[in-house]
């Protein structure tokens, strides 16, 4: 199908979202797939759809920013979380300040919330959480989810902050409080600076080598010393230290 090169200009004109920075290949069979379901045959058609329908662009978007998460995503490294990393952590401060880099639908900085409970009152808790999608960010601030994205959540969480409607679960407001939502372009925007941990997991894998190794010194730039990275369960850094990281437990990095 022609025209991408085009349809690249296009969006990043419109969104200052760089498609160039992503697998070509990949993200360039996910928008045909899109426009094959809209019934069209071309990147420009598809353009002006999304340029001219709300609903369209904002299918898009979430298309595009895979949005696949739930609570407690890869429990041994929550584990590590509560057993290591936050206690680290907590020695040296007792308002730890906290980035969820790409937290799409909220289960991510709302996991960190439940689990920093366990160190701390919720009123000392703040997590800085950004995504690109207006979609993903609505539905985090929602705060409402399936039965399957909350299979991994301690129960005594789910009984506490968690209430029942229908099928679904709505996540209760005393932790909703402890997130601040924005929208963040990752390729693009200034960092944010001083934190203690970032958690940026399952979105590093669809960037091409070149961005991931400008975001990785951003990260780094980003943390105090002595702050942590926490890393998705296929994104391992290889060499860790041409980007000034250390490694410290699987899928945790450190700053020195």
């Amino acid at each position: 199908m022609e025209g991408y090169e085009k349809f690249k200009e296009q969006v990043f004109t419109k969104t200052k979202l760089d498609l160039s920075l992503y697998k070509e290949r990949q993200m360039k069979r996910r928008i045909e797939s899109l426009i094959t379901r809209h019934g069209l045959n071309s990147f420009d058609a598809y353009f002006k759809l999304i340029d001219k329908e709300k609903d369209s662009f904002d299918e898009f978007i979430n298309y595009l920013t895979i949005n696949v998460s739930e609570f407690y995503r890869n429990p041994g490294q929550w584990d590590t979380l509560r057993s290591d990393i936050f206690p680290a952590i907590l020695k040296r401060t007792k308002r730890p300040k906290i980035w969820s880099a790409a937290c799409s639908t909220g289960e991510e900085p709302y996991s960190l919330v439940m689990c920093l409970s366990e160190f701390l009152p919720l009123k000392d808790i703040k997590i800085h959480a950004v995504d690109f999608d207006d979609e993903a960010l609505n539905k985090a601030q929602a705060g409402i989810y399936s039965e399957k994205s909350i299979k991994n959540v301690p129960k005594q969480y789910v009984d506490k902050y968690f209430e029942p409607i229908g099928k679904a679960f709505r996540i209760k407001d005393e932790i909703k409080n402890c997130v601040e939502f924005k929208k963040m372009n990752l390729l693009r925007d200034p960092y944010p600076k001083g934190f203690d941990m970032i958690i940026c997991r399952n979105v590093m894998i669809y960037f091409t080598e070149e961005a991931k190794d400008e975001m990785y010194h951003k990260f780094y730039d980003s943390l105090v010393n002595d702050g942590y990275f926490f890393v998705g369960s296929t994104e391992q850094i290889i060499q860790p230290q041409r980007y000034n990281f250390e490694s410290n437990k699987t899928f945790f990095y450190y700053k020195r």
